[in-house]
Formats: C-alpha cells, sequence, structure tokens
C-alpha cells in the first residue's frame, strides 16, 4: 500500500505520456485512456476502504525523512477526492467520445485533461505546502490550454481572464508560503502544523492564514474574489466546463479545509466570524448572479459560487458534523452541477443555444435528457430524496448547534432562489413553446449515446447519494473527525 501512494499521481502522467505518442492512432490512444482510468479508479477505492478502517498512508520522495522531504499522503479525506475525481474523470470521457470534434483529440484533449487529473491528485495527496503550490501550477497549465480550445474569440477572452486572476492567486500564494518559511523554517505541512502551535501571538499566525484564504478563496471562487469565474467558466466546450466546474473550485476549498484543519487547533472568534460573513455573501452573491441570468451556462457557472459557499460555511463552524456536511456537499456538488453541465452540452447539441427563451418543449422529445435534469437540478436545489437535501440538511443543523442562525437563514434563502432558478430552466428549456429548429429526435439518442450514458451515471449516484445518505455522510464524519483531531496525521508523517 506504501508503495501505491504515488499511483494517483503516477496513473494520470503515464496516461497523459502514451496519448501523446499515439495520436495519430485514435483506437490506441482510447485504449490507453479506458486503462489508466479504470486504474486510477480501482487505486482510489482501494485507498478509500483502506482509510476507512484507520489507516494513513504516507512517502518521503527520495527517502529523505520528514520535513526535509516531499511527502504525499493519503487519509481519508483524500480517498474521497480521489474516488469522486475517477468518477468525475471516467463520466466526463464518456461525454467526450460524442460531444468533442475528433480534430481536439489530436490536437492534446486527451493528454491534457489527464495532465490536469494528475494536477489535482497532486493537490489532493501533497503534504507539502511549497509542492501544493507546485500541482496547482500543473492544473493552471493544462487547464488554461482545455479552456482556449476551439479558439473563438469569447473563448480566448474568458481563457485570459482566468489565466490572469489565477497567476494572480499563485503569486499571493507563492508569498505567503515563503512568509511561513521565514517565520518558522518549514513548507512540510504537518511540522507547519506544530510550529505554528507554538508561536504564542495570534497575529502572525492570522495574517498568514488570511493570505492563503485569498490565494485559495480566488481559485475556489469566493466572495469577493469570484468575479473572474462567471466570466470564463461559460465559454469552453461544455465537457470541459464541467471537468472545471466540479474540480477546480474543488481543488481550491479542499486546500482550505486542509490547510485551516492543520494550522489552528482551536479556531479563535475573528476567524470563525469572517468565515462565515465569507461564506454567508458568497452563497447569497452567487445565487443572485444565477438568478438574474438568461443563458443557461451563466447561470450554472454562479451556481459553482453559491454552492462553494455552503462548504465554506461546514468550515466555518468547525464541528464534526458541519466539517463532514461540507466534505459530504463537495461530493454532491462535483456530481450534480458537472451533470448539469453537461445536460447543457446536450440541449446546445439539440436547439442550437444556450439562451433559455431559445428553447422549449424537450421534456416530450428528450424525457431521459429531462428527468436527469431534473435530478441533478433539484439535488442542486436540497430536495428530498436527492443528495443535495443531505448535505444542506446536515450543514443546516450543524449550524444551529454552533448558534450561527444568520448563516443558517442566508443558506436557507439561498436554497429556495436556487430552486427558483433551476424551475426556470425547466419551464423555458423543457416546458416551453418550441422555439429551435426541428431535428430528427430518432438519431439523437444513437448519436449521443455516450454522453447520454455519462449523464445518467451522473443522476444515478445523486439519487444514490441521497437515498443512501446516511451510509456516506459517516464517512464524511469520520473523515471530519480526523481532521479537528490531526495527531494520527502528523505522526504518520513525522515518523514519531
Amino acid at each position: 500500500m506504501k508503495t501505491l501512494v504515488i499511483f494517483p499521481i503516477i496513473i494520470p502522467l503515464i496516461t497523459a505520456s502514451f496519448c501523446l505518442v499515439s495520436y495519430k492512432t485514435p483506437r490506441l490512444q482510447w485504449f490507453f485512456v479506458g486503462l489508466g482510468n479504470i486504474s486510477y479508479f480501482i487505486v482510489a477505492l482501494t485507498f478509500l476502504w483502506a482509510t476507512y478502517h484507520g489507516n494513513y498512508y504516507s512517502i518521503q520522495i527520495g527517502n529523505w525523512e520528514a520535513p526535509f522531504g516531499i511527502t504525499i499522503i493519503i487519509d481519508l479525506f483524500s480517498s474521497i477526492m480521489l474516488v469522486i475525481t475517477s468518477i468525475l474523470v471516467f463520466c466526463s470521457l464518456l461525454y467526450a467520445l460524442t460531444m468533442t470534434p475528433k480534430e481536439e483529440f489530436r490536437l492534446g484533449y486527451l493528454s491534457l485533461t489527464f495532465f490536469l487529473v494528475m494536477g489535482v491528485s497532486g493537490a489532493f495527496t501533497t503534504g507539502d505546502l511549497f509542492n501544493l503550490y507546485v500541482w496547482f501550477e500543473v492544473m493552471l497549465m493544462s487547464s488554461f490550454v482545455l479552456m482556449a480550445f476551439g479558439g473563438e474569440q469569447r473563448q480566448l477572452e474568458g481563457s485570459i481572464k482566468y489565466v490572469i486572476l489565477n497567476l494572480m492567486s499563485s503569486a499571493i500564494f507563492l508569498a505567503s508560503t515563503g512568509i511561513l518559511y521565514g517565520m518558522v523554517g518549514t513548507v512540510n505541512l504537518t511540522d507547519l502544523s506544530i510550529k505554528l502551535s507554538m508561536i504564542e501571538h495570534k497575529y502572525p499566525k492570522l495574517i498568514v492564514s488570511s493570505l492563503l484564504l485569498v490565494a485559495f478563496g480566488i481559485k475556489a471562487g469566493l466572495f469577493p474574489l469570484y468575479f473572474w469565474l462567471p466570466a470564463s467558466y461559460h465559454t469552453p466546450p461544455p465537457g470541459i466546463s464541467a471537468l472545471f466546474s466540479g474540480l477546480l473550485t474543488k481543488v481550491g476549498m479542499y486546500s482550505i479545509i486542509r490547510t485551516f484543519t492543520l494550522f489552528y487547533r482551536e479556531i479563535d472568534t475573528t476567524m470563525q466570524n469572517a468565515l462565515l460573513i465569507i461564506a454567508s455573501l458568497t452563497m447569497l452573491i452567487g445565487v443572485l448572479g444565477a438568478v438574474s441570468q438568461n443563458e443557461i451556462r451563466r447561470i450554472l457557472s454562479f451556481h459553482i459560487i453559491s454552492q462553494i459557499g455552503y462548504m465554506l460555511m461546514g468550515l466555518a463552524l468547525w464541528t464534526p458534523a458541519g466539517i463532514a456536511g461540507a466534505i459530504y456537499f463537495m461530493a454532491h456538488n462535483i456530481i450534480a452541477k458537472s451533470n448539469l453541465f453537461f445536460i447543457s452540452g446536450i440541449i446546445h447539441k439539440k436547439t442550437g443555444s444556450y439562451n433559455l427563451k431559445s428553447q422549449g418543449n424537450l421534456y416530450k422529445e428528450l424525457p431521459i435528457l429531462s428527468f436527469c435534469f431534473l435530478c441533478s437540478a433539484l439535488s442542486l436545489a436540497g430536495l428530498p430524496p436527492l443528495s443535495g437535501f443531505v448535505g444542506k440538511l446536515a450543514l443546516i443543523i450543524a449550524g444551529i448547534n454552533a448558534n450561527a442562525y444568520i448563516t443558517v437563514l442566508v443558506s436557507i434563502v439561498v436554497s429556495f432562489l436556487t430552486l427558483f432558478s433551476m424551475t426556470k430552466i425547466w419551464i423555458y428549456t423543457f416546458w416551453g413553446t418550441p422555439n429551435h429548429k426541428k431535428t430528427d429526435t430518432s438519431e439523437t439518442p444513437q448519436n449521443l449515446s455516450f454522453a447520454y450514458c455519462s449523464v445518467i451515471i451522473l443522476a444515478l449516484l445523486t439519487l444514490g447519494l441521497g437515498i443512501l445518505g446516511e451510509t456516506f455522510f459517516t464517512i464524511s464524519y469520520k473523515s471530519a473527525q480526523s481532521l479537528l483531531q490531526p495527531l494520527t496525521y502528523i505522526e504518520k508523517v513525522m515518523g514519531y
């Protein structure tokens, strides 16, 4: 198992490399893609099973003892994120089979996707703050090229906004890492946890934590750092938008949860109140932006922001139940939100437009797609028995128990507004009078069979996460307990 720790990074790297050298033979490319994705899923599932039973797996690259070497560590939180990543990547590649032009495969679509997965996996498994920065840059390089695929003017504009803001985030992140190293002489996360706990004055740690919150908050799309996201995430093809919305913002949120739970044994009132205010404003501003839009992908892009607010709310509560709700909500949101972006692509394929007023009456023509949309959209709004209901209910209960009544009230209001915006899509797109050119619907299921498979898989997962909510929440709760009591994590890395 110790040897397998590097596999979530090595498997995407090898797969991406083989895809590069076999770009002239598509069948061979897809063979490597299938093999790599299955291997990644098996490894991730193996770690989820092992870490759920209380195990931690750590390796020091180059046999340098911690904190001097590069640490890779997998705990339950990492394992959960790796499994969800593997599922989303599988569905994304399945979707791309019929929704992505063949020319883009020759230009490196598959290899870039796996380089992106390598960066995401590295961020989820690193035990070193500087290497977290490195993996962010790997993600940034891959995602920038993927976002520009197609070469349309709005894609290039979105890509420029995306890369400029993310480079600013990286600069702030690197600066805060340097300040931390100057303060305590280490960038190893567990060593930082130990040494920061010895600092008596709270202000140095508060300043560095604030800088990290800004850096990660830009990547996650927190208020007031979110404005780049709705300006760029709706521009690439829907398969890429789904991958970005599912993974990239969640890596930022993962980093916030990981660093804050390691750097703070007990969160002080000032920081907690600040996080609750930011979470409330992120939820509210995001959903208000979504309500005001009439283009399906812009609605979904603004909802990425509002849903990130729920995750930050869970962290800010600083209880096992709150953080468990954040982890569960993160898994739910990756599945539900990505599926809505996939569905938007099929709608565009059918109607030729993303504008709600240029669509209509699709529930008669595409009943399966309509059902999948309802599962994901109502889950996003938090209706039972879907996964979003379990996540929001857990966060609301945890918020009431922590006396965070204003944030709880905001989260409930945002849920109603989310339902309103999802209802608007349903009324215009699925119920409304047809405003699109009639196409031969008999060919649609055959032509889009792989895209339909990916949408159905994610819709069923959303339903399953809700019906089996107690089981999955138990896993999240166990992960939250270990995050708030990081002694075992620290001992595993430092070899105590």
